[in-house]
């Protein structure tokens, strides 16, 4: 066998790599045509049916008319000035115009029809063709193939568009060079600045539909982030409070587990291990509490905890403050008088320590009553019931329209929704809404549940 020198293969090794090279980007753009021009019907994406998509049965009427003046003008071009006769044109002439309506719901079928018309009329008309007689494309077959174009281009991708443009284009110039090279009333020079034309027009209103889309959806999710991110730091503030008092509470267990052995005589030495595991636990609870808290606190605005200014009644005396309760109402609405507002209270029932929690809760929701009657209802009277019952605290505040134009908002505040995560919290229940006289009312029920 004879031995193929390096000189040999260092020759044949190039062409066969180019050949491999050109043979797999020939396969590859094949198989990309093959994904792109022949898709398989799907149902259109959503906001797709947005813009003139939603018109399209309202254009089947006007289309169908309009296809059959087509129709009538490409049977005669194609009988006449093709040669073709007039049942061969007239078939021809049909299957591009219904094209036309067709691809109001599948353009790239109907695009595969026009071009094959085209073909078939430039190929079977060859030298026959009148003088005067535009070819490859007849007039009305540039007029239909722009219209199919356009509408592939408002319905598929821009790649999708540029390749049955350039694949139009094409067959159109191949026609003229197999039937003896270009007419002297050619078509081209009008068919390729018609196609680009309606090509360009369909991308762009395309693009313009799918960026107002996006930009919906854009708006809907950052409107959800927003809601979401309120919700978070409407609780994260309530923790905040909450976990004060927790540490309040831990600490008192913890001073009354190292007071107790000194208040019974000769206390057991069991006695004495089981109080001093009690203030280990609480001690190393509060410790961990003040680590919680730290975190929660690094982004706590100052002020947070207080009972407020007029101007802002979210402020406070500073961070660490104590937590307001309900002997601080009297406080609050002083505050609220003297930022011009008419206030009156009313506490009915047997007034009584309430838990906490609840006390912290009660006064929120009325400093956020009447911030929120601030800044909406200005001039308004305001009317705040506080009533103990056996089962539950009644908060009421109620205000009367506003005396003069309310000011925009600047933004969505956290009032209402703080209102309804501290109600949830203690299973009670929020109700607001308007009033007919046209005001406002914020009615909470929360459960009581006396300290020990």
């Amino acid at each position: 066998m004879p031995r193929v020198s390096g000189a040999d293969r260092g020759e044949r090794e190039p062409g066969s790599l180019s050949g491999r090279l050109v043979l797999g980007w020939l396969r590859a753009a094949s198989r990309t045509l093959r994904r792109d021009l022949l898709p398989a019907p799907e149902p259109l994406p959503a906001g797709a049916q947005e813009g003139w998509l939603a018109w399209r049965p309202a254009l089947v009427v006007p289309l169908l008319l309009g296809a059959i003046v087509f129709m009538v003008g490409g049977a005669e071009e194609y009988a006449h000035g093709f040669h073709l006769g007039i049942a061969v044109g007239t078939v021809l002439s049909g299957v591009q115009a219904g094209a036309l309506v067709v691809g109001l719901y599948r353009p790239l079928p109907a695009w595969w029809a026009v071009s094959a018309v085209t073909v078939v009329a430039a190929l079977w008309a060859g030298p026959r063709l009148d003088e005067g007689a535009l070819y490859p494309w007849s007039g009305v077959g540039v007029a239909l193939t722009s219209g199919v174009l356009l509408l592939v281009a408002l319905t598929c991708r821009p790649r999708v568009a540029v390749e049955t443009l350039v694949i139009s284009f094409g067959t159109g110039l191949m026609c003229a060079v197999l039937t003896g090279g270009f007419h002297k009333s050619s078509s081209v020079g009008v068919a390729s600045a018609s196609f680009a034309i309606a090509v360009v027009l369909g991308a762009a209103l395309r693009g313009r539909r799918v960026a107002r889309t996006q930009l919906v959806a854009q708006e809907v999710l950052t409107g959800e982030e927003r809601a979401r991110r309120t919700l978070l730091e409407e609780r994260s503030r309530i923790a905040r409070e909450l976990h004060d008092v927790v540490a309040h509470h831990m600490s008192v267990i913890s001073i009354q587990a190292q007071v107790a052995p000194h208040l019974v005589d000769n206390p057991s030495d069991e006695l004495k291990e089981n109080l001093a595991g009690i203030r280990q636990n609480a001690v190393e609870a509060l410790t961990e509490l003040r680590r919680v808290l730290g975190v929660l606190r690094s982004e706590e605005p100052v002020g947070d905890s207080g009972v407020g200014s007029p101007g802002n009644l979210a402020a406070g005396s500073g961070q660490h403050a104590p937590q307001p309760s309900l002997d601080r109402i009297g406080e609050l609405v002083a505050n609220v008088r003297g930022a011009g507002m008419t206030v009156a209270t009313d506490i009915t029932g047997v007034v009584r320590p309430l838990s906490p929690g609840v006390e912290l809760s009660a006064f929120r929701i009325v400093q956020e009553a009447l911030s929120n009657a601030m800044r909406h209802a200005p001039g308004a009277a305001v009317r705040v019931l506080v009533a103990y019952h056996r089962a539950g605290l009644v908060i009421r505040v109620t205000n009367t329209a506003p005396d003069r134009p309310v000011a925009p908002s600047p933004g969505a505040g956290h009032g209402l929704l703080g209102m309804r995560e501290r109600t949830a919290m203690l299973g009670g229940e929020l109700a607001v809404g308007a009033t007919p006289d046209g005001g406002y009312e914020v009615s909470a029920t929360l459960p009581l549940t006396s300290p020990a």
